[in-house]
């Protein structure tokens, strides 16, 4: 039997041995059993509060270095070049406490039907893609 990979310190720098691919709602727990991408079996044991992030680096009990990787997700994406309108639909989205990923003329948010009316119902397209998901952190950056 193999023996529990455990992941409890971020590094600053290193050269990574294997990945841990994962999702956004799972990068923002502490507390997790997870395999890395190669199949062995992992735990992660870190400090709370803190979300991790793709390219983020764990150190392990046995010395590995673990890179994070953003797991691809269904986003909606609204695109528009008016500036106005983006803000106006960041702002209706951060009013009901949405992780956004915001980035120049796009809006990026887990998909969410109810949440896509309401920016068609602003005048923006909605569309569907599979992507990594990297949300703002929040203005004191202690994630969501």
């Amino acid at each position: 039997m193999n023996e529990l990979i455990q992941l409890s310190n971020r590094l600053e720098k290193g050269t990574p041995d294997a990945t841990l691919t994962l999702p956004f709602e799972l990068r923002q727990r502490s507390r997790l059993r997870a395999q890395l991408d190669d199949g062995r079996e992992c735990a992660l044991l870190l400090d709370r509060g803190k979300t991790l992030r793709g390219g983020d680096l764990l150190g392990s009990n046995c010395g590995l270095c673990i890179e994070i990787v953003a797991g691809a997700e269904r986003l909606s994406v609204v695109r528009t070049p008016v500036a106005g309108t983006l803000a106006r639909a960041a702002y209706h989205l951060g009013n009901r406490h949405v992780a956004l990923e915001i980035r120049p003329g796009e809006l990026r948010y887990l998909s969410d039907h109810v949440l896509d009316e309401m920016l068609e119902g602003l005048g923006l397209a909605v569309s569907y893609e599979t992507l990594p998901f990297e949300p703002e952190s929040g203005a004191y950056g202690h994630g969501h």
